[in-house]
């Protein structure tokens, strides 16, 4: 059996998989929201681990299994959330500066201002911004008491969650994290593989702060955690969430790609054993080859999906939930011309216009709730192939099939469209829980609960495979017109 914990933003999970990838418990647990100022966003590290453990003691009842029986754990976790304790007590010094929290934005200036934009990106794939954890570093150690002092004492530990995780299931034995975690942090080089010197210098975040880096598929060590788990089990996966989805996927080869579906869409390009250099703003970051090594993907994101479903639902109320917006579509033969931009926090990749706010356009006397419906399930497969087409462009690979997970996907209209709309088929898995599949894939091939990935895909299980049916002559009408929405709202 291998025990798999999924410590996402507001809830931790875990699941039980027994060796043919079948679930056989599971548990879950709310983690509170903290909101001191406008634009801050914390969490208790003490809640995120009562909240994990409270999964885990469910599970386990769920699924009748004996703590025994349990062969390897596997983490994945929320990425970027930033988490400094000290190492002799294990007491957080602050709460958990979140990865939406935007406080640090100043700092962020103050790096563009010194003229470390690029070096920074060439260094880390990534950009300044407060999603990172770096400038969540640099604060905490400036603004709680004595900190600095401590940190270049060696008494304090920085981790992501997947680092405050594994110190509290090894008792306090083990700070570490895995490259696909440490390459979110703005710290990390991602071609040399190793904490950029240069940068922890600059920032005065002393080396000693820092997490050792481990593959994602290897053995970390031995639980210590008796009330939860009464005998040591081997720890042997650890990946942040959207690598973890990915290899949960089964992909782990070039050019092969997953979109979660969620609030918003995570989409992941594997790109092989080199990076690949972005020309549409998008990130360059660690994912896992299929020895559980390091590999590289590119990533970008999606605001504003699942989010606007909700809005038909909550904001217009013209569905009473979102399962129903499927129906309400599949009425209508289309949209009449209505396109709908869903920028209610402006547009990510590849536009990446925060100014921008959402928009409908091509409304006519004609227009009922089912084109605005259907027009709005359709935003989020035109705002996925944008970003499809940049992945593609940027890493020079052909995108075979997409890979989808998350809730979005349950809808059978917007999946046949996603597929029509960017001219790839779209494979939709059994299992739903890719991430947490991927911490206990990784975990379970660590441990030798599967000898290889190789293996571990022998349980992959496939629910549908959505074919393009659309003609090419439609699918670029279509999608000119979705351009010139674009367009046109970014103009009021």
């Amino acid at each position: 059996m291998v025990l798999a914990i999924d410590q996402g933003t507001t809830s931790s999970r875990a699941i039980i998989f027994d060796v043919s990838g079948a679930i056989l418990g599971q548990g879950y647990a709310e983690l509170p929201q903290y909101y001191p100022q406008p634009g801050w966003v914390e969490h208790d590290p003490e809640e995120i681990w009562s909240t994990v453990t409270e999964a885990i003691k469910q599970a386990l009842v769920a699924s009748n299994v004996s703590p025994a029986e349990i062969k390897a754990v596997g983490v994945a976790n929320q990425r970027e959330t930033t988490i400094i304790w000290d190492r002799r007590t294990g007491k957080p010094i602050h709460r958990a500066i979140v990865w939406q929290c935007r406080r640090t934005s100043d700092i962020c200036d103050r790096l563009r201002a010194e003229g470390w934009e690029e070096e920074i990106h060439n260094a880390t794939g990534l950009f300044i911004d407060p999603y990172f954890s770096a400038t969540k570093i640099r604060w905490l150690l400036d603004n709680v008491e004595g900190a600095q002092e401590a940190a270049e004492k060696g008494h304090l530990a920085f981790g992501t969650v997947d680092s405050w995780l594994l110190w509290k299931l090894s008792g306090g034995h083990i700070h570490a994290t895995d490259y696909t975690n440490a390459s979110r942090t703005l710290l990390f080089d991602i071609r040399a593989k190793s904490w950029n010197q240069k940068l922890l210098s600059h920032l005065k975040i002393p080396r000693s702060l820092m997490p050792q880096v481990k593959y994602s598929s290897v053995m970390y060590g031995k639980t210590n955690c008796p009330d939860v788990l009464p005998k040591p089990v081997t720890i042997s996966g650890v990946a942040g969430d959207q690598q973890a989805s990915l290899f949960g996927q089964f992909a782990y080869q070039p050019g092969q790609t997953k979109t979660t579906y969620g609030t918003g869409c995570f989409l992941l390009q594997h790109t092989g054993a080199e990076p690949k250099v972005s020309a549409h703003g998008l990130l360059a970051t660690l994912a896992i080859d299929e020895t559980g090594g390091p590999a590289y993907a590119l990533e970008g994101a999606v605001f504003n999906a699942g989010s606007a479903v909700q809005w038909l639902r909550d904001g217009l109320q013209v569905i009473t939930s979102s399962a129903e917006s499927e129906a309400y579509a599949e009425q209508v033969s289309d949209t009449l011309g209505v396109y709908v931009v869903p920028a209610f926090n402006g547009l990510g990749a590849p536009y990446w216009n925060a100014s921008v706010r959402g928009a409908m356009f091509g409304i006519t006397r004609g227009t009922a709730r089912h084109h605005i419906i259907r027009a709005t399930l359709e935003s989020i497969a035109y705002q996925t192939a944008d970003v499809l087409d940049a992945l593609a462009e940027d890493s020079g690979i052909r995108i075979p099939e997409l890979f989808v997970d998350g809730k979005a996907t349950q809808n059978n209209f917007l999946m046949q469209f996603q597929a029509d709309i960017a001219g790839v088929p779209v494979v939709r898995p059994v299992m739903q829980e890719t991430t947490v599949l991927g911490a206990a894939l990784l975990a379970g091939i660590g441990a030798g609960v599967w000898s290889s990935a190789q293996q571990a895909q022998e349980i992959a299980r496939l629910d549908r495979v959505f074919e393009p049916a659309m003609g090419e002559e439609q699918r670029h009408a279509l999608r000119n017109g979705w351009r010139r929405a674009v367009a046109a709202a970014t103009q009021f």
